[in-house]
């Protein structure tokens, strides 16, 4: 434990994490906590050390991603649920179906899945607890340098993120790797040795276990000071988002854009409002040239060419002055006047439609546009339909009531996509159209503390 005394760490265990996760979650110790456990020296140490701390108030459990990547993923499946037993935490095991994407790592889709999986699993305001330490921090940074990643790369692992219907917090990262196995084997715990990680074959391995040796030899406290540049790089990272979310702001026209208001921005200003809205509506962020397409010949292309700019999951379209973003949608589509239907939304978050109309979702989202609470004040049910012509809503706060049809006109919506957007009705009012506008009267407010977005993509 020297190094915790040389940096000024009290020696880990039950109490310094009890002290951390004061400090990370102003709901503690009433929040629901749940850890991602592996089996693994790391997350054994903070499940075992939280087993330890006095159960109520605390509220744990436990889960484990079964990723069948390993024949002895079902053994691995096994130790967990014995530790976790000895330890008196419940605990639920996760079977991953994992599916490559086009020039996607396994290593990238397993992480994807298993987070799909966590995320998933957490109730309404419990806390996933990840036991990620200081050298994955070194590692995460040294990897997207690599990469060639921006601000928001190199902020790396943040230590408390919304996600899900809850939050992700990461509370070993000032901890090493050696302080937390050094503790594990003081408590007599056995753990998981993953055969995998000895590949050099993936590259966070052939950091960990070429690279990083070499680089503590030279400089011992590598990690430590690479955590202190993602500390800062994520508080430049915070006040891009916030210089993007004002500028988002004065360009919307409801979930889209105005692309005149963006023209007048300058061309990194520009860009990062672009990125800022795109990753707050939930979409991947696009590859560095593609963003500079979108900033670039989309916005400044004829009124009539109605340009778009596609990558993975995600695409960009400017219809006049309009860009909207969407998952790719089916390129033809049918009028479809007959459309009707309800949508239990406390139920089924997701709202699938006839094949030209898509599909509707509600996510969570910390800084939506639309107010939870309001729509629980309207009732668990909710009608989409087609247009019929006469629908009136008020997209603009404290400004009238305006037809659907003259709002379609400004923003020149082509007669062919107006016809198939779903509309969205709370007794008999219009409340939404597709995930373009909301009316005044469910939009959040500063004082809001449950949002959400409608959000609206292609079928399947």
């Amino acid at each position: 434990m020297a190094r915790a005394a040389r940096r000024g760490l009290q020696p880990y265990g039950p109490r310094w994490l009890q002290q951390r996760l004061a400090q990370l979650l102003p709901g503690f110790p009433d929040s629901p906590l749940c850890v991602a456990f592996s089996g693994g020296a790391d997350s054994t140490a903070l499940l075992a050390a939280l087993a330890r701390l006095p159960r109520p108030p605390l509220t744990l459990r436990a889960l484990h991603v079964d990723h069948r990547l390993h024949p002895r993923s079902g053994r691995w499946g096994a130790h967990c649920r014995r530790i976790a037993r000895a330890l008196g935490v419940p605990l639920a095991v996760r079977t991953a179906d994992i599916a490559r994407r086009r020039g996607e790592s396994p290593e990238a889709a397993a992480r994807a899945a298993r987070y799909a999986l966590l995320g998933a699993s957490l109730a309404a305001g419990e806390v996933l607890l990840t036991a990620h330490s200081e050298e994955d921090q070194l590692e995460t940074v040294l990897l997207q340098l690599l990469r060639g990643s921006g601000v928001a790369g190199l902020a790396a692992m943040p230590e408390v993120m919304p996600f899900a219907r809850g939050w992700l917090a990461r509370p070993l990262l000032p901890r090493s790797r050696a302080e937390l196995r050094a503790w594990v084997s003081a408590q007599r715990l056995a753990w998981i040795e993953d055969e995998s990680n000895a590949s050099l074959t993936l590259d966070r391995n052939f950091l960990r276990l070429q690279v990083l040796p070499v680089l503590h030899q030279r400089w011992p406290q590598a990690a430590t000071t690479v955590s202190r540049t993602a500390r800062h790089a994520a508080e430049a990272q915070r006040l891009l988002d916030e210089l993007g979310e004002a500028d988002v702001a004065r360009a919307a026209c409801g979930a889209a854009l105005s692309a005149r208001a963006l023209r007048a921005l300058p061309p990194d200003r520009r860009r990062n409002a672009l990125r800022y809205w795109i990753s707050a509506a939930g979409r991947r962020p696009p590859p560095s040239r593609r963003l500079e397409e979108i900033a670039g010949p989309l916005l400044e292309a004829r009124a009539d060419a109605r340009p778009r700019v596609a990558w993975e999951g995600a695409v960009v379209e400017r219809h006049a002055e309009l860009l909207t973003l969407a998952e790719p949608q089916v390129a033809a589509a049918e009028a479809g006047s007959g459309l009707e239907t309800a949508w239990h939304w406390r139920e089924s978050p997701t709202c699938t439609l006839p094949a030209s109309f898509g599909r509707l979702a509600l996510r969570h989202e910390a800084r939506g546009p639309l107010d939870l609470e309001a729509l629980e004040a309207l009732g668990p049910t909710l009608t989409v339909r087609a247009r019929r012509g006469g629908e009136r809503l008020r997209p603009g706060r404290g400004g009238r009531r305006r037809t659907l049809k003259n709002l379609l006109q400004e923003m020149r919506v082509p007669p062919g996509e107006r016809s198939r957007l779903p509309l969205i009705f709370a007794g008999g009012r219009l409340i939404a159209v597709a995930g373009i506008w909301l009316d005044e009267s469910v939009q959040a407010r500063a004082a809001s503390t449950q949002r959400a977005r409608f959000l609206w993509g292609e079928s399947g």
